[in-house]
Formats: C-alpha cells, structure tokens, sequence
C-alpha cells in the first residue's frame, strides 16, 4: 500500500495520495525514511578547524609558557594579548583527542601528618594539658578513667 501511495504521490502529492489510498503520513514519512543508509558518512562542519591549526593549538597548550595552566587560562591570556585561536571549549576537545585532560598544575604531595601518641604507664610520668585522648596502660581506658581504677584498686 505504501508502494502505491509513493507512486501516486509523485502525480498528485503526499497528503492528496495517503487521504485515497487511507495510508497514514506518519507511517509513509516513516517508510521514506528506513530507506536511507542508517549510518550516513558524518559531514565535517565548515568551521571545524584543520589538522594543521590542531596541532598550532596543541603546541600552544603545551608549550613550556602554557604547560601549568587551565585552556580556559591559556584562552583568556591570548585574548587579552589579541591572539584567538579557537574556543576554550575546543581546546578541551584537542587535549582530549591526545589523552592530555588531566591536572596541570603541579601538584605537591603531602605525607600523611602521625599523630603523636603518648603513653603513661605510672602517675607523674606525662603531663599533659589536654588529658581526654591519653592513654593508659589498660586499653580502653583513657586517664580521667584511670584515676578512678587506680584508686579502687588501691583500696
């Protein structure tokens, strides 16, 4: 049926061709449409950039000037000194291709901070001004609870 209304509709119309023949547009629309490749070849937009003016951007990015800073940065100092090369967006988008999206600054790796434990194991031995974390010589048991231990046990 759909044949027919694509034959017909080349004399008298798509809509005039689908009314007689009681085909829905949509369904015709539809059939017109799975006959085309399903994956066409992608066209290159006019504006997107050449390889060569990839590879003048991906050297700015990563020239020794440029080496720590965002492609936002970079963007913004070239435009202050009159030079556009393209959108930062698209400075993103050429690091991304080479894999080189990561951190760029450099990053300063700090050891992990040990707290210092103190350990009393008689009276007098450790003074401290801030006694609620120190222990003692019985896990579980912090100082201000030794001292109540201490004097059950003395008695």
């Amino acid at each position: 049926m759909i044949q027919s209304a694509k034959g017909l509709s080349e004399r008298v119309g798509i809509s005039q061709a689908c009314r007689v023949l009681g085909v829905p547009r949509s369904s015709f629309y539809v059939a017109c449409q799975t006959e085309l490749p399903n994956n066409p070849e992608p066209v290159a937009s006019p504006r997107a950039l050449s390889s060569d003016e990839k590879v003048s951007v991906r050297q700015t990015l990563n020239s020794v000037r440029f080496q720590d800073s965002a492609p936002r940065e970079v963007y913004a100092t070239l435009l202050d000194e009159g030079q556009y090369l393209c959108s930062w967006r698209t400075m993103y988008r050429i690091l991304d291709e080479y894999e080189e999206i990561c951190e760029r600054r450099n990053q300063l790796n700090h050891p992990n901070y040990v707290k210092p434990e103190l350990l009393a194991t008689k009276p007098n031995e450790l003074w401290s001004w801030d006694i609620t974390k120190m222990r003692g010589p019985v896990k579980g048991l912090t100082i201000t609870c030794m001292r109540s231990w201490m004097s059950s046990a003395a008695i």
